[in-house]
């Protein structure tokens, strides 16, 4: 099984160029309605569309709610540390700082995507392994 989350936003190409470069991700479809956003492998990772395209399907969300409520994107990924500073340099809005969960054995940083969406980035606890994490 592998999940392919979509997630509805006001300009698709900006979501993208976001999502690109906070995760090192690359287009797959590219456009102003629709995205898909590939890992290098070509795993795909999200799906971008435009609120108000209805495609073959109808709508897929109500514009008047806040975008996110209730939904976290959560990213496993590798290098953590790079994941962070590319958000300090893109200026995103961090809604947890970057820090050391516990109780779940991994690092984590919460920050809100420009849509409004809340993306949480997490990397397992490898100091054991002598990865240096920022702390």
């Amino acid at each position: 099984m592998h999940s392919q989350p979509l997630i509805c936003v006001h300009d698709v190409e900006a979501a993208s160029l976001w999502f690109q470069r906070l995760l090192g991700l690359r287009s797959d479809h590219g456009g102003k309605e629709y995205e898909r956003l590939v890992a290098s492998d070509g795993t795909l990772v999200l799906q971008l569309h435009r609120w108000d395209v209805e495609h073959h399907h109808g709508p897929i969300g109500d514009p008047s709610i806040k975008p996110g409520n209730g939904v976290l994107l959560w990213f496993e990924i590798e290098d953590l540390d790079g994941a962070v500073a590319r958000s300090q340099e893109m200026n995103a809005e961090v809604v947890m700082p970057y820090y050391h969960h516990a109780g779940a054995n991994q690092y984590e940083i919460w920050l809100r995507d420009p849509n409004g969406y809340t993306v949480v980035l997490s990397m397992a606890d490898i100091k054991e392994l002598g990865v240096p994490c920022l702390q």
